[in-house]
């Protein structure tokens, strides 16, 4: 008995250790309009591949406040359009300094998830929808072509979600004058990274107050006819969003590259949400027309969820 205490103990100091050691650092060449940027460069993680995690501060942040957080997919992309594949961001510092300033939205602070290219889709793709509301068969078969081409289809959507809600959130809860409760806690993303963010607040409705869902992208794969994703996730949606009343949900999409495929679902989608209670009130799908699917598009129209979710 003795000596498993003694080894509990010692697992529980290196947990406890592993935590202590992140540490966030201020990006001192970051391009911003204002703010801070900071970064860990491998958040550790038991559940998922570490990855740089980013918080942009407010100009103004203050220990004397409490901040709403804002959790993003895609973080690479969303502060500093220097440093980006192509040359494009969110543009989400701009934003919420104008906003404040405007007073149209309360005071909040952005965690910005990074990618991993090559596993991007492993890990925001909306687990359940595959391994619960697929048909064996279809599931099977998916699973059979993509080892053909050596494609890897080790999902890792729900321990994403694990890595957000039990590793990353206490630490930014800890590390950051937040206000940790749901009410002030949403999660924001773009294409797989909307999928993301409606799969995580519909998992965890009692963490995420809300979700700004851009350009999201109903195929879960490579669109095609009689994809059996799409009717995979809209079965899960149908069966597991709670009732309007307690969270807030937007969705957005435009008709140009990629969101040509979108338009389409928005019916269905519309659907989904009515027969939960949802209104104008909670609820927003809004179509872009002659939008892409490109941080340049998303940009554009930043404001309207951040009024929508975060506004006074």
């Amino acid at each position: 008995m003795k000596y498993l205490l003694v080894v509990l103990t010692i697992l529980g100091s290196i947990s406890l250790t592993a935590q202590e050691k992140v540490e966030f650092k201020t990006l001192e060449k970051a391009v911003l309009a204002s703010g801070t940027q900071l970064r860990v460069d491998a958040f550790p993680s038991e559940y998922i591949t570490p990855r740089p995690v980013d918080v942009w501060l407010p100009e103004n942040y203050s220990d004397s406040k409490k901040y709403v957080v804002l959790y993003m997919h895609d973080g690479q992309n969303l502060f500093d359009g220097t440093t980006t594949w192509n040359k494009q961001e969110w543009m989400i510092d701009e934003w919420a300094t104008s906003l404040v300033a405007e007073g149209k939205i309360k005071d909040f602070i952005v965690v910005g998830i990074h990618n991993i290219p090559k596993i991007r889709w492993q890990d925001l793709y909306p687990e359940k929808a595959l391994t619960e509301y697929m048909p064996d068969k279809v599931r099977d078969s998916l699973i059979a072509e993509a080892k053909k081409v050596n494609y890897n289809i080790d999902l890792k959507g729900d321990d994403y979600l694990k890595f957000m809600v039990k590793e990353l959130k206490p630490i930014i809860d800890k590390q950051f004058s937040t206000a940790a409760d749901k009410a002030n806690t949403f999660v924001a993303g773009s294409s797989m990274g909307g999928l993301m963010s409606m799969y995580a607040a519909i998992e965890y409705p009692d963490v995420f107050g809300g979700a700004a869902c851009f350009s999201t992208h109903w195929p879960g794969a490579i669109p095609s006819p009689n994809n059996p994703h799409e009717t995979a996730i809209f079965k899960y949606m149908e069966d597991n969003l709670e009732k309007s009343g307690t969270q807030k949900f937007y969705f957005d999409y435009g008709d140009k590259t990629l969101d040509q495929y979108y338009p389409k679902f928005a019916k269905r989608v519309d659907a989904v949400f009515k027969a939960k209670g949802y209104s104008d009130l909670d609820y927003k799908n809004l179509f872009f027309e002659g939008a892409d699917h490109s941080e340049k598009s998303w940009n554009k129209r930043l404001d309207t969820p951040l009024i929508f979710l975060l506004g006074k």
